[in-house]
C-alpha cells in the first residue's frame, strides 16, 4: 500500500523559533496513601495540576510515578493515553503502572488494589497526563478553553512537560521518551516534534529527548483498511470473500459509492461475520455494556466507534463477577474508584473542577481532529536520528499490525536486522525488524489493542531491552 509523504505538512511546526514560552512553576503533591491500597505506597507517587494556554485556563491533571530503580539516571517516560479523551489512568492501572485492580466480585465497597511486579516504573519513571483538556480529572476554567484540536492539544501537551521539568529541576538531565498508544499514534509524534524544535531553537530548559514509543498506534485512515486482511489472515472471512472484497471495493472500505452494488454487498456480509467479535482482541469475549446497539464495522459513513468498549460506562448497580470474565469487568472497576470522595481528596482533586469521572470520554469531548497523518512527523523525526519502538498485539483488530508494518514499509528505510523472533523466557514473545532510521518494529503474541495489558511481562521485557539500546 503506497502512502504518499509530503514533508511540506511540517512547515507549521518548524517555525518555533517565534514560540515564546512563559514558565510558570505548577504545584504537586505526593500521595502516601491511596484509599484501596493497604499501608503506605511503596512507590513514589505524586499528583497535581499544571496550567496551560491562554491565561492557563486550561488545567492538566497528572499522576508522576518515580522510578522505582535509579530515578536520578533513569529515564523518564511522558505517557498519552488515546482516545481522544481516554484518561491516563487506564494507562496507570491496566497498562504499565506499578498498581492493578484486584480481581474480586465487587460488593459496593471501594476496589482494591495489588502491586503489578511488570510495571515499567521498574526501570522509569513516568509522567501520566489526562490529555487533552477534559478528559479525566483535567479541566477548563472557561467554554472556550474547553475545546481544543489535534494541533492545539499537542502545543498543550508540549507546554506542559516544560513547565513540569522546570518545577522538578532534578530530572532535566534525564533522557526522556514520548510514548503512548492507539490514538496517541497521532500526538505523540508531533509532541516529540514540537520537543526537537525547541531544542533547536535554543528554548531553555533544554529537553533531553531520546526517541518515542507507539503500541498499536493510529497514523493514517489506511490503517484500517487493513482490517479486512486482518479478518481474512485470522480465518474470520473466507477466501472467496477475501478476493471478492479486494476486486470490488478496489482496497477502500469506507465511504463506499452505494452505486457500488457488489462492493456493498460484500461489506455487508463481511459486517455480518464480524459481528459479536471483541474488535480489541478478537479471542476474548465480546462483553459489550448495555448501550445503544452499534452500527457497521465497515463501509458507509457510521462506522461502529473504533474505540467503544472503552468508552461507555456501567449500570449504576452493575455487578462485577469474579473471576473477571470479560475485561470491561475490570473497567468498571475505574468507575466505582475513581468517582469516591475520599480517592479524589486523596489525589488532590480540586472540589468542583469536574462532574462524573469518565475513564473515556470521547462521545462528550469537546475535541476536533485536525491531522489526519502522523506519518510526515515519523519520516522527520527519522530524519533527526531519534529512535523509535512500534509495537503492536496481534490480536488487534482496531489498529491490525497489517496497517502499521504498511506504512512504516513506505518510509523507504532500509533493514538492518530482518524479521525474526523476540523470546521471553524461552518462549517466543513476538516478532520484531528493526530499520536503519533507527525504528524498531515489534509485534506482540497474544496481544490486544493496548499490549501491555495482555502481556504483561512479555511487554515489561520488550521495553526494558528497548530503553537500554539491547536487541530485542
Amino acid at each position: 500500500m503506497g502512502i504518499c509523504i509530503n514533508l511540506s505538512f511540517l512547515v507549521l511546526f518548524l517555525q518555533l523559533s517565534c514560540f515564546n514560552l512563559a514558565v510558570v512553576a505548577g504545584g504537586g503533591s505526593i500521595v502516601e496513601f491511596l484509599p484501596g491500597f493497604d499501608g503506605p505506597l511503596p512507590f513514589e507517587l505524586e499528583t497535581g495540576y499544571i496550567g496551560v494556554g491562554e491565561s492557563e485556563e486550561v488545567q492538566l491533571f497528572y499522576y508522576f510515578i518515580k522510578s522505582e530503580s535509579n530515578p536520578e539516571k533513569d529515564p523518564i517516560l511522558f505517557w498519552l493515553t488515546g482516545g481522544p479523551g481516554c484518561s491516563t489512568f487506564s494507562g496507570l492501572v491496566y497498562e504499565i503502572g506499578p498498581i492493578n485492580f484486584e480481581e474480586v466480585r465487587y460488593d459496593g465497597s471501594l476496589p482494591k488494589f495489588v502491586l503489578n511486579n511488570r510495571s515499567w516504573t521498574k526501570v522509569a519513571s513516568i509522567i501520566f497526563v489526562d490529555a487533552p483538556v477534559g478528559t479525566g480529572f483535567s479541566y477548563a476554567e472557561s467554554t472556550k478553553a474547553s475545546h481544543s484540536t489535534d494541533i492545539q492539544a499537542c502545543y498543550q501537551d508540549y507546554e506542559f512537560l516544560r513547565k513540569w521539568l522546570v518545577d522538578h529541576p532534578e530530572f532535566i538531565q534525564n533522557p526522556l521518551y514520548v510514548g503512548g498508544d492507539s490514538y496517541s499514534g497521532i500526538t505523540v509524534p508531533i509532541v516529540a516534534q514540537l520537543i526537537s524544535n525547541g531544542n533547536e531553537a535554543g528554548i531553555e530548559p533544554r529537553i533531553n529527548l531520546k526517541g518515542y514509543l507507539l503500541g498499536n498506534p493510529s497514523a493514517t485512515p489506511a490503517d484500517v483498511n487493513c482490517r479486512v486482511q486482518f479478518a481474512h489472515g485470522m480465518g474470520l472471512i473466507s477466501d472467496e470473500l477475501y478476493e471478492s472484497l479486494k476486486k470490488a471495493c478496489k482496497g477502500k472500505y469506507y465511504g463506499v459509492d452505494p452505486s457500488n452494488a457488489l462492493c456493498n454487498k460484500n461489506l455487508k456480509t463481511y459486517n455480518q461475520l464480524l459481528d459479536n467479535i471483541d474488535l480489541a482482541h478478537i479471542l476474548e469475549p465480546n462483553c459489550p455494556f448495555a448501550a445503544k446497539k452499534p452500527s457497521k464495522l465497515l463501509g458507509g459513513s457510521s462506522s461502529r466507534s473504533l474505540y467503544e468498549t472503552f468508552h461507555l460506562k456501567p449500570n449504576k448497580d452493575q455487578r462485577i463477577r469474579s473471576p473477571f470474565r470479560c475485561r470491561i469487568d475490570g473497567y468498571w472497576l475505574s468507575y466505582y474508584w475513581a468517582n469516591d470522595k475520599n480517592v479524589q481528596d486523596a489525589l488532590h482533586v480540586r472540589k468542583g473542577t469536574i462532574g462524573e469521572w469518565v475513564r473515556c470520554q470521547q462521545g462528550n469531548l469537546n475535541y476536533t481532529r485536525t491531522v489526519t497523518s502522523s506519518i510526515p512527523y515519523h519520516a522527520n523525526l527519522s530524519m533527526k536520528g531519534y529512535r523509535s519502538l512500534i509495537y503492536s498485539g496481534d490480536h488487534d483488530m482496531i489498529i491490525p499490525h497489517f496497517g502499521t508494518q504498511d506504512w512504516i514499509r513506505s518510509l523507504n528505510y532500509s533493514i538492518v536486522d530482518d524479521w525474526r523472533q523476540w523470546i521471553f523466557q524461552g518462549q517466543v514473545a513476538g516478532y520484531t525488524r528493526t530499520y536503519e532510521n533507527r525504528m524498531t518494529f515489534a509485534t506482540v503474541k497474544g496481544g490486544g489493542h493496548t499490549a501491555p495489558e495482555y502481556k504483561p511481562p512479555q511487554c515489561k521485557a520488550m521495553f526494558e531491552r528497548w530503553v537500554a539500546s539491547q536487541p530485542l
